[in-house]
């Protein structure tokens, strides 16, 4: 399978803490990675850090074999149009409603019509269960309806790349489910990605492997097929309870 992102020995200080020690992995192109790991381990930072929210203290990140290590603000524009980053609270605009939210992105960085953008907008409403939403403010929403259309925005320019950070923390098990399937339904599109997660059902249906993070380092890969088995380490594992 061909690379499409690799993060190379990243270390990563804050103050005197230091979260990451020498973090390296590959993200195949079409596979799904979870990360995983205790309150702390800086996954979110790791997340943050693949589309320039963040700087490395030291080591490499490589996005189609390109070094974006050391991008500025304005190299990081197109790279962000390729890695699509899933907030935890979905982070909409307050003042906006749905439909606007959703055409921000498009009228920023596309050249497509009004009635293109309507269109697409729409359906993509529809595919994600949220239809007749579109003129609502996001304080109207439930919160799974929030993360429902934070998700939506992520992807409605196409991204190669999305990463989830903890998409379905605080939701029932209806828009757990809700969630999950659409992650399912981006993955069957071929669509690449890096989930954060402490839901270990939804680890176990969408991932390929899952890494774990463990005091600044990846302790440890597991391929899928080994990920049944080890159920009960992978639930320890996110709780902070493998010594």
């Amino acid at each position: 399978m061909d690379v499409l992102l690799e993060v190379r020995h990243f270390k990563k200080k804050f103050g005197t803490k230091q979260v990451h020690r020498d973090i390296s992995f590959q993200l195949q192109k079409g596979e799904c990675l979870g990360l995983i790991g205790g309150s702390g381990s800086g996954k979110s930072v790791l997340l943050r850090s693949l589309i320039g929210l963040e700087k490395p203290d030291e080591g490499e990140l490589f996005f189609q074999g390109q070094n974006i290590s050391n991008f500025n603000e304005e190299a990081f524009i197109p790279v962000r149009k390729k890695i699509a980053y899933v907030f935890q609270g979905g982070a909409l605009f307050d003042s906006m409603s749905v439909f606007e939210n959703l055409a921000y992105p498009l009228r920023n960085h596309t050249q497509l019509t009004e009635p293109e953008i309507e269109k697409k907008i729409l359906d993509l409403l529809q595919e994600f269960g949220l239809a007749g939403n579109e003129a609502l403010l996001p304080s109207s929403l439930s919160g799974g309806m929030q993360k429902r259309v934070g998700l939506a925005r992520s992807i409605i320019l196409g991204p190669e790349v999305i990463l989830y950070d903890e998409p379905t923390a605080g939701l029932d098990p209806f828009n757990t489910r809700k969630i999950e399937d659409m992650i399912q339904g981006l993955k069957k599109k071929g669509t690449t990605s890096v989930l954060v997660t402490h839901d270990m059902p939804v680890a176990f249906q969408v991932c390929d492997r899952i890494a774990f993070l463990k005091e600044g380092y990846i302790a440890e890969v597991i391929d899928k097929k080994d990920l049944r088995q080890e159920k009960g380490l992978l639930h320890q594992f996110s709780q902070g309870e493998i010594p």
